[in-house]
């Protein structure tokens, strides 16, 4: 029998809050308690995990074009979120759906990279950088990364279109993934996204993909729904 997932569609909701709604609904749970897939956006905010370096927000100015940063306890570094981003927040008890955690991750970017396929737009994992990748020159294409990747430029090449940070505790997970749509890239320019120096962070329509970002959350949350399953 798969394990219970319910999903709910947010829409625009703080961060903090839901931050704390799903930190508190994970240290509630029980082991009868069904698993739940929350999928939303934020306003603008820089959040920082448990790895995060001051050093990684380049630049944030006061007033009108400042932005919160806040602390987190996910893994990973800094990242953005943003209005025309896709952000999924599996809430999951592992031992319940029978994998661990490496499978977990492996399981989300496999979702991400369904989403994509029918869009026309081809994702790709590299070694040791969790998210999901594009080429830029040919969003498209199938042909594999090389791998491992060049160790001067990792990144040659690739615009990350996906970022993954996730908590796991006493077997269940929360934060989760988020997926760029069609969003004012231009914060990521203050920062160096998830700790990496010069990565080009893009979204589905720098690379041409003319996409409702409802229609994406909808497909994204059927594509983590399937590949979460047991």
């Amino acid at each position: 029998m798969h394990p219970t997932l319910h999903t709910d569609f947010l829409g625009l909701v703080p961060y903090e809050p839901t931050y704390a709604a799903m930190r508190e609904f994970t240290e509630s749970r029980t082991s009868d308690t069904p698993d739940q897939l929350w999928i939303c956006s934020h306003p603008p905010v820089f959040t920082q995990g448990l790895a995060g370096q001051a050093g990684h927000v380049l630049l944030n100015p006061e007033g009108p074009d400042h932005i919160p940063v806040v602390q987190s306890n996910r893994g990973g570094q800094v990242t953005y979120h943003g209005p025309g981003q896709v952000v999924g927040y599996p809430l999951l008890d592992l031992r319940r759906r029978g994998y661990f955690v490496k499978e977990y991750v492996h399981r989300i970017e496999e979702a991400v990279i369904r989403t994509l396929a029918p869009l026309g737009v081809t994702g790709h994992r590299l070694a040791g950088a969790p998210g999901i990748y594009v080429r830029l020159d040919d969003p498209g294409a199938h042909a594999a990364l090389n791998d491992p990747p060049d160790p001067r430029d990792p990144f040659k090449g690739l615009g990350k279109i996906a970022a993954l940070g996730i908590k796991v505790t006493r077997h269940c997970t929360y934060h989760g993934v988020s997926l760029n749509v069609a969003m004012d890239l231009s914060p990521y320019g203050r920062i160096n996204p998830c700790g990496y120096a010069g990565l080009r962070t893009v979204d589905l329509a720098t690379l041409g993909v003319q996409a409702d970002p409802d229609e994406v959350a909808r497909l994204l949350a059927a594509k983590l729904e399937t590949w979460l399953a047991r």
